[in-house]
């Protein structure tokens, strides 16, 4: 069984930082590709960042320059360090993992709120 878990998320002022962890465990024999996505209030689910096992990146347009996807493979983990925050950055972030082949696997979601 494979656990996919986030942590990290909060409230923060506009302008601020706040740096995502995602952990995966369980029976992995195979990590690939890694990513973030986020679902804001009353929208669809939206790519945020991803990262491949080699540590290509890609970002969505939104977040260029000012979010950062990085991935430590000796503790299959992958992080989001998010600067200059924006109230449109408000969302419930999830984390997603491509494990053993193919296989997609989400968490559980961590909220991110940009107020002041």
């Amino acid at each position: 069984q494979v656990h996919v878990v986030e942590s990290g998320g909060g409230l923060v002022q506009p302008g601020g930082s706040l740096r995502l962890s995602c952990a995966a465990s369980g029976t992995i024999f195979s990590l690939n590709a890694m990513g973030w996505y986020r679902q804001a209030a009353g929208k669809q689910r939206e790519l945020v960042a991803t990262i491949s096992s080699g540590g290509l990146s890609n970002y969505a347009d939104s977040v260029k320059g000012r979010f950062t996807i990085s991935r430590d493979n000796a503790k299959n983990t992958v992080f989001l360090q998010m600067n200059s925050l924006k109230p449109e950055d408000t969302a419930v972030y999830y984390c997603n993992a491509n494990i053993n082949a193919g296989l997609l696997y989400w968490g559980q979601g961590t909220q991110v709120t940009v107020s002041s």
